[in-house]
């Protein structure tokens, strides 16, 4: 087995932990449910890891998350938006050829809008819920939404000003 391709697998489990655990165990309750620090995670895995092994870790970390908090039948639709959030923020970080705070913000807002976008339309016709609820729904998701991007922001420019030898 080729040494980057281990290190990708071995980065890929690390993330899908990482978001498991920010998901699972950071809990803060809002409007209908709880914030927690996954989204964080699921967009940090495709700036860091990048499209592809990014979306592998997003998608089973959160959907293990699901799994375990009871929330079964979320769990299938969760590891295909959590992967396809982290694969779009990942790819289009890539593809930005400046890697500032406005473009990570803008690749965090197009992924969390996919994220809204695909539990809608889950909740609102997989489910049967209607259009009304997933509504509601998407509101606590739109909070859900705001703090992964800004807590993965924050994070991303952490890294950055560690890696330059920041504080």
């Amino acid at each position: 087995m080729k040494q980057t391709h281990l290190k990708n697998l071995t980065l890929t489990a690390i993330f899908s932990v990482l978001t498991f655990c920010a998901t699972f165990i950071i809990r803060i309750p809002s409007f209908g449910g709880y914030l927690n620090f996954g989204d964080c995670m699921v967009l940090v895995s495709g700036y860091i890891l990048g499209p592809y092994w990014g979306s592998v870790s997003a998608g089973i970390g959160s959907a293990l998350a699901d799994v375990f908090s009871g929330y079964t039948i979320y769990a299938l639709p969760t590891l295909i938006i959590k992967a396809f959030v982290a694969f779009s923020a990942g790819f289009l970080f890539k593809l930005s050829k400046k890697k500032n705070i406005l473009h990570i913000v803008i690749c965090g807002i197009i992924g969390e809008i996919i994220m809204l976008l695909g539990y809608f339309i889950f909740e609102a016709y997989f489910l049967g819920l209607g259009v009304q609820v997933a509504l509601m729904s998407a509101y606590s998701g739109t909070l859900q939404a705001l703090a992964g991007v800004s807590s993965s922001t924050l994070l991303l420019q952490a890294f950055k000003d560690r890696k330059k030898g920041g504080v």
